[in-house]
């Protein structure tokens, strides 16, 4: 699945923005794209290779130029730059845009957007945001817990003990991401985060209990909304015949979306603490990382 789109009302919610546009439905307006533009050059009516699709961030430069601008000049230059489709134009730093602005911006159905926050940090947030809204995403039938800020994925057959397994990390400290789904964003080459579903947020599977929340019975400090996967830990029945890997000497890989994380594949027998195996095999991949060149 690829996340083609996202609403500006999700940017919003995100982001905490304010909205000056109350007339225009944001649930409507879809940004497609992480890039975003500050309008420097639009504004003084350059509009060659000017990529409309792209949230319009303004500054404190863009907007001293437009105070510079008597009210006719203004007048175009803002009917020039919103008759363009832009999904949203978001003011930093506590700049009030004027009415002329607002007026032009709901006659051609643009939204505007505002913070307090410096440009350059909200830039930056607002592209990590997108970036991440807008990435190819996955779901996977598996747990993700935090354990040691390690994110250790459980996967394998229905009824084997995933879910059993990440409760008993729970009760020993660690941190719920998602039971049964987790939905696997590619943020770039070398990170893969997950997170739950909405529906199924916080809340665990056990076959002959039922459904528990997690956040309610243990705590807001054993949940979590999103994780970086570092490790798989792929549960199986055991086979006596099998060549299971007892030296750890080479690492086994599985791939999510052309990313390679590293998999231990794990026999399940009567009597076997898959909780601290799990913390062990968490402790060890960090133990790797740190110690690499």
């Amino acid at each position: 699945m690829i996340n083609s789109s996202v609403s500006v009302a999700k940017i919003v919610e995100l982001l905490d923005l304010k909205n000056f546009t109350s007339d225009i439905n944001l649930k409507k307006k879809k940004i497609i794209t992480s890039d975003v533009n500050r309008p420097a050059l639009q504004l003084t009516g350059y509009f060659e290779h000017f990529e409309e699709a792209r949230v319009e961030v303004i500054g404190n430069v863009e907007y001293a130029y437009i105070q510079h601008m008597d009210e006719a000049e203004r007048a175009r230059r803002y009917a020039e730059f919103l008759k363009f489709d832009i999904p949203c134009v978001i003011f930093c730093r506590d700049l009030q845009p004027d009415a002329l602005f607002l007026r032009e911006a709901v006659a051609n159905n643009v939204a505007v957007l505002g913070t307090g926050r410096p440009t350059s940090e909200f830039t930056a947030e607002l592209i990590y945001t997108l970036g991440e809204q807008l990435a190819p995403c996955i779901s996977v039938h598996g747990v993700l817990v935090d354990v040691y800020g390690e994110g250790l994925m459980i996967t394998g057959d229905s009824g084997i003990g995933k879910s059993e397994a990440a409760l008993e990390l729970i009760r020993r400290g660690h941190r719920l991401v998602t039971d049964d789904v987790v939905e696997i964003r590619k943020i770039n080459e070398h990170t893969l985060i997950g997170t739950s579903p909405e529906v199924t947020r916080y809340f665990i599977e056990l076959r002959g209990i039922g459904i528990i929340d997690v956040k309610t019975l243990y705590g807001v400090e054993c949940v979590k909304e999103k994780q970086q996967i570092d490790l798989v830990i792929k549960l199986e029945d055991w086979k006596k015949d099998a060549d299971y890997d007892r030296l750890g000497l080479e690492e086994e890989y599985i791939e999510y979306l052309g990313n390679k994380v590293v998999c231990h594949s794990l026999p399940i027998r009567p009597g076997r603490n898959l909780a601290v195996i799990c913390e062990t095999a968490a402790v060890n991949h960090r133990q790797k990382k740190m110690n690499k060149p």
